[in-house]
């Protein structure tokens, strides 16, 4: 079995995502890791408004954990990584990664649930949709 594919998305750090001191504010990493793990579902087909049209279901974060390295700062370029780590009929994790070149600033363990857009409640992931998570 092969490793899993990992994807890389790009991000540019603003004067909105600093603290006072320029350092990217700590709970911004999760928006990061937010755009890259959707940039890679558009690069697999999968558009998340248009899912949510087509199957009813939607995607919400049910657990996260993130561990801070290094701090990224004002107009540092940051590359932000995602991989399925696990994958369930319901669920899927994510292993993400921030990087500024060979610097590991932080990584993050998402677990993304697969839920009824109208009641919230668990739902398996639509089989198209499954598939090409794989």
């Amino acid at each position: 079995m092969s490793e899993p594919a990992e994807f890389r998305h790009r991000v540019r750090v603003y004067w909105e995502d600093t603290d006072a001191g320029g350092v990217v504010y700590y709970a911004n990493y999760l928006k990061f890791f937010e755009r890259a793990r959707t940039e890679w579902l558009r690069s697999l087909g999968i558009g998340q408004e248009a899912g949510r049209v087509a199957t009813g279901t939607v995607f919400v974060v049910a657990d996260a954990s993130v561990s801070y390295r290094r701090p990224a700062r004002l107009d540092d370029e940051i590359v932000v990584t995602a991989r399925v780590s696990e994958l369930c009929r319901a669920s899927l994790v994510f292993s993400q990664q921030a990087w500024r070149g060979e610097e590991l600033l932080a990584e993050a363990q998402v677990r993304v649930g697969c839920v009824d857009a109208a009641t919230f409640r668990p739902v398996r992931i639509p089989l198209p949709i499954f598939d090409a998570l794989r």
